[in-house]
């Protein structure tokens, strides 16, 4: 499958850019994407797997690593994979959506080329073809501080990365198949933690990590479910947060914690307990009803079985959605951590930046022709056969889109959908203000490519002006996700410095494949390297861009 030109391709790669990046290291990796019997839940299905394996291999690198994945697919259907909260500096050539790139066709290879730039953190990577995130294809990727920068805890004794979320026994062709017929996929069947689920007392239950006592380790969890959010604790233990979505935070201890779908942290927990075996519990939130699974965490020559009696979930209804709203206000940003951070270094004083445009969208469900869609101020973006970037690039994008169809405030009529590829035009380094106005009686949760945002405010009710005066202008946690409660809203703040084609979606993948998402585009005036990076000679061109001469070079 052309594993030679990948190969030659790659060197070619590292050679063009080693007079700039030759001080920092680069990691290799062959993938090879197949189908594999999988049963998270107990149920045998086909799932989508990586080298063999589900969840699927852990990038382990440092920032400012380069990262080269050479992607084989052997599926019988297009694939991408994207790289969620990874910013792709001057690169949105490789962000894997349908929006900035032509997808690996069955039986051929692609070799993406990123560099995680002044980052660290957990973050996950997963297919955005289709509804393939259903059936697996994702995994973590860990973003190692470099030595020299001091991380403001001990190093931990180890350190694990944990998957959870909902799960669908129907695998993804089958729930692509119910929306493209205009239904909804309906509920998720169950939780798994790392392609597995469990119940109290099973006795065959095999444990999910071994502790020794007295150490502490390092949690990495995500939340790659499709729909739900979900609260994890762990029985007989408490929790340090100390980073969430590459930002390190005020270390507050928690006893359970609520994650949203699409997000990442780190906690620290300490095996300070009798040694036997505890439960870690992973339970839905905010479904009529409640789902739940647990996972075993095993003492090192401990003695004994976990108790039968959990840690309970926190409350559900208002008094719930009060309870996740505050934990949400005690994420704070670490300020005197020494860390990758946002140009210029040290304190960001985001809160003195004069906002240059504030953007206010509302989620929306309708029927249109027939069918269930959703969809962003009024619009329910489409993809193209011609991805978006590619189109502007070589001058085509009037023949694939219209800019702007979707305005910077949602007006009464937009309970009716209106379906195009949805594209905002935004002005590079403008500093944006970014409002999330959820009407709609479940959760939203949102993630912007290409950037990270700071997370100033989630409140109950409509926003309006006044409001800005309950956002956090000091230490808001610097993140690529928000998530919005059932009618209320959340502000977020970002300066658009990162010129490329970017996408604002729902992490909710119904909503995302039926259309609540846009794609902002972000232009350099100078059209310079210093500013967004050439496309790459091995750039896959499809659509009407295909066989067409490259635009001229930036310089």
């Amino acid at each position: 499958m052309g594993s030679h030109k990948s190969l030659f391709a790659a060197t070619l790669f590292v050679c063009m850019l080693a007079g700039a990046v030759a001080e920092d290291p680069y990691l290799f990796f062959d993938w090879k994407v197949t189908y594999g019997t999988i049963a998270p839940l107990g149920v045998p299905q086909q799932g989508i797997l990586i080298n063999g394996e589900f969840p699927g291999p852990i990038i382990n690198c440092t920032s400012n690593n380069n990262i080269v994945v050479n992607v084989f697919n052997y599926l019988d259907e297009p694939l991408l994979l994207t790289w969620a909260g990874i910013q792709q500096r001057k690169n949105s050539w490789q962000d894997g959506t349908p929006g900035t790139m032509c997808p690996i066709l069955p039986g051929t290879n692609y070799t993406y080329k990123f560099q995680v730039k002044d980052q660290i953190g957990s973050y996950i990577y997963f297919p955005t073809t289709g509804l393939q995130r259903a059936s697996g294809g994702m995994g973590m990727l860990k973003v190692h501080s470099r030595e020299l920068i001091p991380v403001p805890f001990d190093m931990p004794a180890d350190e694990f990365a944990v998957l959870l979320g909902d799960w669908y026994n129907k695998g993804h062709k089958t729930l692509k198949r119910i929306l493209d017929s205009g239904r909804s996929i309906g509920k998720p069947d169950g939780i798994q933690i790392n392609g597995k689920s469990s119940s109290v007392g099973d006795a065959a239950a095999q444990p999910l990590v071994v502790m020794e006592p007295g150490k502490t380790y390092r949690y990495r969890v995500c939340n790659v479910g499709m729909k739900l959010s979900v609260n994890f604790r762990f029985q007989g233990h408490t929790m340090k947060l100390v980073e969430l979505e590459g930002s390190h935070t005020v270390q507050n201890v928690y006893d359970s914690l609520d994650l949203h779908v699409g997000q990442c942290l780190s906690v620290l927990v300490t095996a300070d307990q009798a040694p036997k075996d505890y439960y870690l519990v992973v339970s839905s939130r905010f479904s009529k009803k409640v789902m739940s699974t647990v996972a075993v965490i095993r003492y090192k020559n401990g003695n004994g079985a976990a108790s039968l009696s959990i840690p309970p979930p926190p409350a559900e209804n208002r008094a719930g959605i009060a309870w996740s709203m505050n934990q949400f206000r005690s994420f704070r940003w670490n300020l005197t951590a020494s860390a990758a951070r946002p140009n210029p270094q040290g304190s960001y004083h985001y809160g003195k930046i004069n906002i240059t445009r504030t953007i206010k969208i509302a989620n929306t469900h309708a029927v249109v022709d027939g069918k269930l869609r959703f969809g962003i101020n009024g619009i329910s973006h489409v993809n193209t056969e011609t991805p978006l970037k590619l189109a502007e690039y070589f001058g085509l994008g009037d023949k694939v889109f219209t800019y702007n169809l979707m305005k910077d405030e949602p007006s009464e009529g937009d309970n009716k959908l209106a379906l195009a590829p949805s594209v905002m035009n935004a002005t590079f380094r403008n500093f944006v203000e970014i409002i999330f106005e959820n009407r709609e009686k479940t959760i939203q949760t949102w993630h912007l490519d290409g950037y990270s945002f700071f997370a100033v405010a989630v409140e109950p009710g409509r926003w309006a002006p006044e409001k800005r005066k309950t956002y956090n202008l000091l230490d808001a946690v610097s993140r690529h996700t928000i998530q919005v409660y059932p009618n209320s809203w959340a502000a977020v703040m970002t300066t658009l410095d990162n010129a490329g084609m970017w996408n604002l979606r729902s992490d909710m993948l119904e909503r995302t494949y039926l259309g609540q998402q846009f794609y902002f585009s972000v232009l350099s005036p100078e059209n310079s390297l210093r500013d967004e990076y050439n496309i790459f000679p091995t750039q896959q061109l499809c659509g009407i861009v295909s066989g067409l001469p490259m635009p001229a070079p930036y310089h």
